[in-house]
């Protein structure tokens, strides 16, 4: 079996904005899909892992496009393991047509935690460390690692929103595409009618569960080296409690 893995995947027009394009959010839920099924055929899938009172956790993820694909669009995402450590795993994607065309581009961090507990747990324990089998080292993924999202005490209170049962995973927590909605809901129409999303950068630092509030801060990231077309926005999300949830980063052209 091929260490990368590569499945088939639709722009269906339920999924697409009133642009044509492809959602963030479903690009994301493909991306995820694809890391399932890449990792349930090679034994340490979701499935399996919740037998064993295990689940894979979503710590981080950033996806840079260089273009949507359009309603109707047949693409492949593309997706591989690059490293592992003890309690962290890094998996990369590619948004590749039929065509052979490179859409874009994902990174992504994940956690093996105990499902009673919560707690991170072992990766290595599993199936005698066989992750390490399907390590690829050697493709490339031409993106930036998602950074720390710096945010001073100014960011202003954008948006305060409820959460419900369809905000909830097979986790039990909010799920992580979600988040990804909620941020980019935080513009709206007339401004996507003018830019498109460059890149896509999200951190998970606590759980969230239905019912839980949330509370959406915003600040325009400021830097003399950007060029002038792009805006950049970082957004910080804290429980109702107090408690941080995540952090991201919006790049728009």
């Amino acid at each position: 079996m091929d260490k990368v893995g590569c499945y088939p995947f639709m722009a269906e027009p339920f999924h697409c904005d009133f642009n044509g394009r492809l959602f963030m959010g479903h690009l994301g839920n493909h991306m995820l899909n694809a890391a399932d099924f890449h990792s349930s055929a090679r034994g340490f899938g979701m499935k399996y892992l919740m037998s064993i009172q295990c689940s894979w956790v979503l710590s981080r993820l950033a996806i840079e496009m260089k273009e949507m694909p359009q309603q109707y669009t047949k693409f492949n995402v593309e997706t591989w393991v690059e490293s592992a450590m003890r309690y962290f795993t890094s998996r990369n994607f590619a948004v590749i047509g039929e065509d052979g065309k490179a859409y874009g581009y994902g990174r992504s961090i994940w956690a093996m935690i105990d499902t009673e507990s919560r707690q991170p747990t072992d990766i290595y324990a599993i199936d005698n460390g066989a992750i390490e089998n399907w390590i690829v080292k050697d493709k490339d993924c031409p993106i930036d690692k998602g950074g720390r999202v710096k945010m001073s005490d100014d960011a202003e209170l954008v948006r305060t929103i409820d959460t419900y049962y369809n905000d909830v995973d097979i986790n039990g927590h909010i799920n992580s595409v979600k988040y990804i909605e909620h941020v980019l809901d935080l513009w709206d129409m007339e401004w996507y009618r003018i830019h498109q999303i460059k890149r896509f950068e999200i951190a998970y630092v606590a759980e969230a569960h239905a019912g839980d509030q949330l509370r959406f801060y915003m600040e325009k990231e400021e830097s003399s080296i950007l060029n002038s077309q792009f805006s950049i926005f970082n957004i910080r999300i804290i429980r109702s409690d107090g408690t941080e949830c995540c952090r991201s980063k919006v790049k728009f052209l």
